[in-house]
């Protein structure tokens, strides 16, 4: 079995009102009941705005530390959930299933290397 890293990318900006957000996450709910029951699912976490993020990057002896994202953009990476399934195919068939539930946000599908 391989592990796949399914990022879920959203834009920058404030999070939807409740009228639009609140079926979106209980569809999310089920289809992560459904990956559970299904023994896919290794976990999933949503992550805070990207103005949270602490950057450190070393140069020479010193490390640099930078509050804000890593890179100015219009996205940012808003979550992710880790399956483990058999390929590529069977990771896919399950981003489909996340995109479906989360569009227009992008899911970008990628083996771990653990």
């Amino acid at each position: 079995m391989n592990q796949y890293i399914l990022s879920i990318y959203q834009p920058d900006g404030p999070v939807p009102e409740p009228e639009i957000l609140d079926p979106i996450m209980r569809d999310l709910e089920a289809l992560n009941a459904e990956m559970q029951a299904a023994g896919v699912w290794v976990f999933a976490a949503g992550m805070h705005p990207p103005e949270t993020a602490t950057v450190l990057k070393a140069q020479g002896d010193d490390v640099l530390v930078t509050d804000g994202p890593f890179t100015e953009g219009k996205e940012h990476l808003g979550g992710f959930t880790v399956i483990e399934v058999e390929d590529l195919d069977a990771a896919l068939g399950w981003a489909r299933r996340l995109a479906a539930v989360l569009k227009p946000l992008s899911i970008e599908v990628r083996p771990s290397q653990s």
